[in-house]
Parts: C-alpha cells; sequence; structure tokens
C-alpha cells in the first residue's frame, strides 16, 4: 500500500494538517560491514584502505574526480591518510570503504550522514569512486546496499541525495538510482571557495520495495553477458525513467 502524504482536515480547528505517522526513531547506523555480490562495504580503515584508496583516486585525471567534493584532491599519501584518519572519527558522517569483493582491495567510500534519527531521515554522501570502480556492477551495488540498510534494517522514511547543482553526472545517477528531484536551493553553500547551489533529491520507504526490487534485478548475473555488458539498463527494471 502506498503511503500518503496529502494534507488531512485537524478535526480541532479544520484546518489542513500532516497525516499522522508512527513517531518511533529510526536506528542510527553503525559501523558495520554490509556484503553483496560484486562489492562489501566495510568501516573506512585509514591504515588498511589509505594507499589502496589514494592509488584510486589519485594521478591522472584526479582533479575532475575531486572538482565537486568539499576537499582533495591531496598532496600525498601522508597528506591522504591524516585526512582518512578524521573522516574514520567521524559518526556523521559515517564513513565506509567500498571493498572490492573478490579481492579485498579498497576502490572508493561513501557515507551516511546528516542523521536525522528522530525524523528517519539520513542522506548519502561523500560519494568517491576510484577509477576501477567507476561504471561497474559494485558502483550500483554499493548503492542498493546503502539503501537495502537505510530501508530495511534501520527503519527510516526518507533518505536523500544532495549534490552541487552543477554536477550532472551526480543527477543523472541519482535518477538511475530511483531518486526523485525535488528542488534547488540557491547559495547553500560555499564549497573551495565557490557558491554551490545545491540539488536535493529524495527516496521514500513507500517507494522502496519498487526501487529494491529494481535493483536486484538489474544485479542479477544474468542480467550481464560474457563480457560484463548490460542486458538491461536499471530504468528498464524500474518500468519507466526515474525523475
Amino acid at each position: 500500500m502506498t503511503a500518503s502524504t496529502a494534507s488531512v482536515p485537524d478535526p480541532r480547528t479544520g484546518l489542513p494538517i500532516g497525516p499522522e505517522v508512527a513517531s518511533h526513531a529510526a536506528r542510527r547506523p553503525e559501523r558495520t560491514t554490509l556484503a553483496g555480490r560484486y562489492v562489501t562495504l566495510a568501516p573506512l580503515d585509514p591504515e588498511r584502505h589509505a594507499a589502496e584508496l589514494f592509488a584510486e583516486t589519485h594521478g591522472e585525471g584526479e582533479g575532475a574526480m575531486w572538482q565537486y567534493l568539499g576537499d582533495g584532491p591531496f598532496a600525498d599519501l601522508s597528506a591522504f591518510t591524516a585526512s582518512l584518519r578524521a573522516k574514520a572519527a567521524s559518526a556523521d558522517p559515517l564513513f565506509f570503504a567500498i571493498l572490492d569483493a573478490a579481492s579485498g582491495r579498497a576502490l572508493g567510500y561513501q557515507t551516511l550522514m546528516r542523521i536525522d534519527a528522530p525524523n528517519r531521515v539520513v542522506e548519502v554522501g561523500n560519494i568517491v569512486y576510484g577509477r576501477s570502480l567507476q561504471r561497474t556492477p559494485g558502483a550500483t551495488e554499493a548503492q542498493y546496499l546503502f539503501a537495502r540498510h537505510v530501508f530495511d534494517d534501520l527503519g527510516y522514511r526518507r533518505y536523500e541525495w544532495k549534490c552541487n547543482a552543477c554536477n550532472a553526472p551526480s543527477q543523472r545517477a541519482a535518477r538511475r538510482f530511483g531518486f526523485s528531484y525535488e528542488g534547488l536551493f540557491r547559495q547553500h553553500m560555499i564549497v573551495k571557495g565557490r557558491n554551490r547551489d545545491t540539488a536535493w533529491f529524495s527516496m521514500l520507504d513507500h517507494e522502496w520495495p519498487a526501487r529494491r526490487a529494481a535493483f536486484e534485478a538489474w544485479l542479477n548475473p544474468d542480467n550481464f553477458d560474457a563480457d560484463g555488458r548490460q542486458r538491461r539498463s536499471l530504468s528498464d527494471f524500474a518500468g519507466a525513467p526515474l525523475t
């Protein structure tokens, strides 16, 4: 059954109000491991992951990779490791390394952030995909594992994606992963000395079952040919392009 967000009249005043919802808090995310077929999400460990992540995210093309992030690129491995140590100590954002399921090699990281357990709202952000992870099934599975954890394990009702409005690839990714565009927050932030207008997207708990089915169908090994190319797109399984 689809949850309603339409207003209803207050029986005492007759004025419109939102429908009643359960007021319990969601569980706060913890440092845990989320295992998938292609990747595993694990608590970020600077001593284990820094060298692999530095190799994946620095060198040729590093400027574009870090363009819309709040930090980076870093001058050297030492500076990068120091940054990862601060990240690993944070509870919000809560950082997870994205590991290749077969080799255990660290390929990127992402976070759960702006954690609002009383209102059951959480955001995915600080997404860094290394060269070996980009445009692979593991990149999509990393998002699936987070969404499944947020809705099925932790009980959130709203899952957010926000990005720089200039970041067209991030906006396309949000739509592909099943987030709906909600609007533009103008002059929202100053990042690296530049204005950031922020595009907001969300996915709601009653939308998740259909999104989950699409993810799982797309990630099935039968959806890929012998060369690893997809047979059907994620939007195909969703039934229509997501906006």
